[in-house]
């Protein structure tokens, strides 16, 4: 009895609420769609997601995503906002713009579809680093701050295994941007 009640101890708030972070809300301009179980299955299935998790645990996983459209010219994600959510792209594109000097921005990049942003939002909480626009009409899985949180509590394994990806995915970014920074100075 004594063991449990130092493990129940020490298990302490869930992982999300030790940042404080408030409930998701989404920007208006996804539009959700139906709960459809087997098609959030299936569009999981075919993104590198699934790579290192069993089919059970794509099944599980995906009762934690939601599935969301957004027109072209939708504003995805807006920089300096503070929502909680990451987004799995399984159709269309995305463009990724950051505020520059003077207020003039700047186009990152683009991410398609089985490619990830928002990731950093999960693990920190801090306000957004960008702003993501859809190029043309955009299919989203979005794993809300409260639904991670969620995950977190009730199925800790795959949350660390969840981690362990946006671990892996901001670690590869982070060397590619070191290895531009690097070609960009003349190295």
């Amino acid at each position: 009895m004594r063991l449990r009640a130092i493990a129940l101890a020490l298990r302490g708030p869930p992982l999300l609420q030790l940042y404080g972070m408030p409930n998701t809300v989404l920007p208006p301009d996804l539009k959700a769609q139906p709960r459809n179980p087997p098609q959030i299955i299936e569009l999981l299935e075919n993104t590198k997601w699934a790579d290192t998790l069993s089919h059970k645990e794509v099944e599980v996983l995906a009762g934690y995503f939601r599935l969301y459209t957004a027109e072209k010219g939708s504003v995805i994600v807006s920089e300096g906002s503070r929502e909680i959510y990451l987004c799995l792209v399984v159709g269309g594109e995305v463009r990724v713009v950051k505020q520059g000097d003077r207020e003039k921005s700047k186009s990152l990049g683009s991410v398609g579809p089985g490619k990830t942003f928002g990731e950093m939002s999960l693990i920190d909480g801090e306000p957004r680093s960008a702003s993501i626009i859809a190029e043309e009409p955009t299919t989203l899985l979005v794993l809300t701050g409260d639904d991670f949180q969620r995950l977190s509590s009730e199925v800790p394994r795959l949350a660390i295994k969840v981690l362990l990806k946006i671990s892996k995915l901001l670690s590869q970014r982070l060397r590619q941007t070191t290895g531009a920074l690097l070609n960009h100075l003349g190295g």
